[in-house]
């Protein structure tokens, strides 16, 4: 078959049937829209996107984007719905981080922990009369307690690993996991993007992946701060060229992301933003570009 010289004016033929076919599988719609093959909505429950509709006026469709984009450089991984049962024992003392949006258990280096939250509401959407962390360890059968604000988790690492793993399908964490993502981050991100007449699905989500990654409010470098640097201009493309300019500045700074990874975190979003996918609605082909950068 493969006897040099002899078939060449086949393997011409191969060559120029390889390159149709390969043009063909490379504009076909399941190619480019590689995360598109199911209803973006089938990612979360009803009551959750009947929640987050009502909350933040965007639809499944762009909260799936929004996932898509912040999960990149969270996990490496767009398919953002495998991480609703992932822990981690965090190396710069800030305790576990748990789920879809790193809700940490806290540490010396994170005093104001959401991890508790997550787990109250947790206590609370499973029928808790009286939410409580320690009703919600209960539950799940993990031997921990509150020392201050910080959450000490009492088993080795590895059975509490475990017992977080085992919540991945367990409608109450789900539930919980978006109720406390909302609290802690996405309604201050919506109010601030709205008071300044803004509501697209990608400032929205900017102000979210900004609010997760350096805190909500509190210094320089969190989304407050932030936002207090950008300007004040009522332009959204202006303000929004403004704030990643300000976010780029620290983003590989006080361990919220290892170099490069911050700056092409931030690139994703200034990149749509210069695409004109504004609303993230049939974005898949551009999403799965922008994030496709190597994760150091």
């Amino acid at each position: 078959m493969t006897k040099r010289g002899s078939k060449k004016l086949k393997f011409s033929l191969l060559v120029v049937l390889s390159f149709i076919i390969g043009i063909s599988l490379y504009s076909s719609p399941l190619q480019t829209k590689s995360y598109a093959a199911a209803n973006p909505d089938d990612n979360f429950s009803p009551a959750t996107l009947q929640f987050l509709q009502s909350k933040t006026g965007l639809d499944g469709e762009q909260w799936n984007n929004i996932m898509k984009l912040i999960n990149k450089p969270e996990q490496d991984d767009l398919n953002w719905t495998k991480y609703y049962g992932y822990a981690e024992r965090l190396t710069d003392k800030r305790g576990f981080t748990i789920g879809i949006f790193g809700a940490t258990t806290g540490g010396p280096n994170d005093t104001g922990p959401d991890g508790p939250e997550l787990f109250i509401e947790y206590d609370r959407v499973k029928g808790a009369s009286n939410p409580s962390v320690s009703g919600a360890l209960k539950r799940i059968g993990v031997n921990g307690s509150m020392n201050g604000s910080i959450l000490v988790i009492k088993d080795s690492d590895s059975v509490f690993i475990k017992k977080i793993n085992a919540l991945q399908n367990d409608p109450a964490w789900r539930e919980a996991m978006w109720k406390t993502f909302y609290n802690v981050y996405i309604k201050y991100s919506v109010e601030q993007a709205n008071k300044r007449g803004f509501n697209t699905a990608l400032t929205i989500g900017s102000f979210v992946d900004a609010a997760l990654n350096h805190g909500a409010t509190g210094d320089s470098n969190s989304l407050q701060g932030l936002l207090s640097k950008s300007g004040s201009s009522t332009n959204e493309k202006t303000f929004m060229t403004n704030f990643y300019a300000k976010r780029t500045l620290i983003v590989d700074t006080n361990d919220y992301n290892q170099p490069p990874n911050g700056k092409n975190r931030v690139k994703q979003w200034s990149t749509l933003l210069s695409q004109g996918e504004t609303d993230l609605k049939g974005a898949d082909a551009a999403i799965v570009k922008v994030t496709s950068w190597e994760m150091k």
